[in-house]
């Protein structure tokens, strides 16, 4: 079973050349679309049913944004996906699929079985603002912001803690640093916006290297 791929628009799953796009072929088994207008892309396809699966790259967004919602039984051969990426890094070996309540275990393990075959590892979530990475992460950035604003430690203090103590390969400040502190406002901006929780506010650090970048 092949994949044909529709891009519009840039994509930040796969910006650089990857075996899901240079493996595509006109196969009308299924579809990935790629890229910021995705969506808009899958609003305008002309025949949807002529296609065995179709999955949407998704920003921050959810898949029923792109795909309509109804009481809770939404979903089909529709999926949404996005492969994590931190800021400005690379994009990480990681493929958040996204399901809906009604979604079909096999839709769900062609869509895995695609990635997984090019490289990729996946994970399945429920089609939520931010995924998972973004849901679990981004509170933890602006706890350790907002510490650090308070006098808690300094920055590498901090950030040697949590590698020592956690493990972690990098700190908290010390990767918001690499990948961008402006990059974060945006994202956990609009989860602030999107989900209303205090703990997605962004962290006054955030906010000052967003207004920046703005100048």
């Amino acid at each position: 079973m092949g994949h044909s791929i529709l891009s519009r628009g840039v994509s930040r799953s796969f910006p650089t050349p990857h075996p899901v796009v240079e493996q595509a072929s006109d196969d009308r088994d299924i579809l990935v679309i790629l890229g910021d207008q995705a969506g808009s892309a899958y609003a305008e396809l002309a025949d949807k049913t002529s296609y065995g699966l179709i999955l949407i790259e998704l920003g921050l967004e959810c898949l029923g944004v792109h795909t309509g919602e109804s009481r809770g039984t939404e979903g089909g051969n529709v999926l949404g996906f996005a492969r994590y990426r931190q800021g400005r890094a690379d994009p990480s070996p990681l493929v958040e699929v996204v399901r809906q309540p009604a979604t079909p275990d096999e839709a769900i393990g062609r869509a895995c079985h695609l990635f997984e075959r090019c490289g990729l590892v996946t994970a399945v979530c429920s089609d939520f603002p931010g995924r998972i990475v973004d849901r679990l992460v981004r509170p933890y950035y602006n706890a350790a912001l907002a510490r650090l604003d308070a006098g808690l430690a300094t920055a590498d203090d901090m950030d040697l803690t949590l590698r020592l103590g956690l493990g972690y390969p990098k700190g908290p400040v010390e990767l918001l640093d690499s990948t961008g502190l402006a990059e974060h406002y945006e994202v956990s901006q609009a989860l602030y916006q999107a989900l209303g929780d205090p703990a997605y506010a962004p962290a006054r650090r955030a906010q000052v290297a967003f207004a920046r970048r703005q100048r």
